[in-house]
């Protein structure tokens, strides 16, 4: 009996090495892989483009019908909207802040999260102050970029109902 157990044991430990996943849980003191720290460049990215209002280099930085999520249950993944959608934002001027960073890879997909804080202001002048969750999947390109193929920077949606 012990013997099985044991062999059960040995064989779930197994599976977890062959199926390593690299992860992080990082601030800017703890270091990142080169893969990881290649994450969060493509987050890094999009984020000083689109605060740059380039919304061109906005789009590089996703894999064609990438989905983003701009309002909680509403995905949007048409280029033409999204492109819509990121210079509407952008003229508000947003500020994102992050408080940290998770990037967890296994094999050519990795997910990317953080909590954000934005500042912006609204055409009246009015500030505008939001925070969340971003929930971002990524996945590495043969010429070893990585691009967002999901983007919910609503990922703390479901908590909040």
């Amino acid at each position: 009996m012990i013997y099985k157990t044991k062999s059960k044991l040995l064989m779930v430990i197994l599976f977890c090495m062959n199926s390593i996943i690299i992860n992080s849980q990082t601030n800017k003191t703890e270091k990142m892989t080169v893969e990881q720290q290649n994450v969060l460049n493509t987050i890094e990215k999009m984020t000083t483009a689109f605060q740059n209002k380039k919304i061109d280099e906005v789009m590089a930085c996703y894999e064609p019908n990438a989905v983003v999520v701009f309002e909680p249950e509403l995905p949007i993944s048409d280029t033409n909207v999204l492109k819509e959608m990121f210079t509407k934002m952008s003229m508000l001027n947003p500020i994102f802040t992050y408080s940290g960073h998770e990037v967890f890879i296994t094999g050519n997909i990795a997910t990317h999260i953080t909590p954000w804080k934005m500042t912006a202001k609204a055409p009246d002048g009015t500030d505008i102050k939001e925070s969340g969750l971003s929930i971002a999947v990524l996945r590495k390109q043969d010429d070893g970029t990585w691009l967002m193929i999901l983007d919910n920077p609503h990922g703390q949606f479901l908590m909040n109902k």
